[in-house]
């Protein structure tokens, strides 16, 4: 597979669109019509490479690299306040599905350049979509490149490829577990994945066919960061965390009223199933602290706005 253009943009007419599901998760409800002005966005997830070429131009330290600050962590243990970030680590067997911490590790020294730790490296990754990035890391990196974070409904709209109301970027059929379309897991979570679709981590941006706008990884692979802090929009029910704890909880249980707000994810991930985490979908949606990293999110950016 060639490189791709990963610097390319597609331009997105804008319209209305049905935003949301009545048919999942409790935080996709209620689906609404909404308008969205013309944008331009990433045709990939910012990968491995690019986010090289934003570090060796300006020195920028993730979060992941910087020591913690203990003020923000009362009661943490002083081991527990080492640069880190969170790992998948896949289990031996069956677990109890309902406790995240079986399978996500707190690993100190996993980093953006270190996906699973000391001693792993990025060879042969540099189309792989950057990992181990915090919002504020997302953020720095749009800003340097002359963009933003889109928000939540233009991810969503772009998502869709034109599909409106659509249960996935292809239409309302699951091909996952039979002819994957993107990265997810096949096999049983967390314990085995056959690799139907070829991968059990992340895949090179563009590997899938892309949606209906032309753009790749829209779904599975990676989360993405939006620009819109978290909220329930509707009563039915708090969002049920599929992706890891914040890093506030891992070290300190802190409080996501704290100081760690949330911002939106959307997208789901190359560890999501129908199993545990039916997410490969537009509408999908997660809080996520921003001071939280992990080795399945990342991101990519949208064209600043003309003034």
């Amino acid at each position: 597979m060639t490189s791709p253009p990963d610097t390319d943009q597609i331009a997105i007419a804008g319209g209305e669109f049905l935003m949301g599901s009545d048919h999942h998760y409790p935080e996709e409800y209620p689906t609404r019509r909404v308008q969205i002005a013309s944008f331009r966005i990433d045709a990939y997830p910012v990968t491995n490479r690019r986010f090289a070429e934003f570090v060796d131009a300006t020195g920028y330290m993730t979060i992941a690299e910087r020591p913690l600050d203990p003020r923000l962590f009362a009661g943490a243990r002083p081991e527990d306040l080492v640069p880190g970030s969170l790992v998948f680590l896949m289990t031996e067997g069956p677990v109890d599905l309902g406790e995240f911490r079986n399978w996500w590790k707190w690993v100190p020294g996993a980093t953006w350049r270190r996906p699973l730790g000391p001693g792993s490296s990025l060879a042969g990754m540099d189309d792989h979509p950057v990992v181990h990035v915090a919002y504020p890391d997302a953020v720095a990196f749009a800003r340097w490149a002359g963009m933003r974070l889109p928000s939540e409904s233009e991810w969503e709209y772009a998502a869709r490829g034109g599909l409106d109301g659509a249960v996935f970027e292809w239409g309302d059929e699951d091909y996952q577990e039979k002819a994957p379309r993107i990265n997810t897991w096949q096999g049983r979570f967390p314990y085995e994945n056959t690799e139907l679709d070829g991968w059990t981590r992340t895949s090179p941006v563009g590997y899938y066919e892309p949606n209906g706008y032309g753009l790749h990884d829209m779904t599975g692979n990676v989360w993405e960061w939006t620009s819109t802090r978290y909220y329930e929009p509707s009563a039915r029910g708090a969002a049920q965390r599929c992706c890891g704890p914040p890093k506030g909880e891992t070290l300190a249980r802190a409080r996501e009223s704290g100081p760690f707000p949330s911002r939106t994810i959307r997208g789901g991930s190359h560890l999501c199933t129908v199993q545990y985490c039916f997410r490969y979908r537009p509408a999908a949606r997660q809080p996520q602290t921003i001071d939280t990293s992990a080795s399945h999110l990342g991101f990519r950016c949208v064209a600043r706005d003309r003034s």
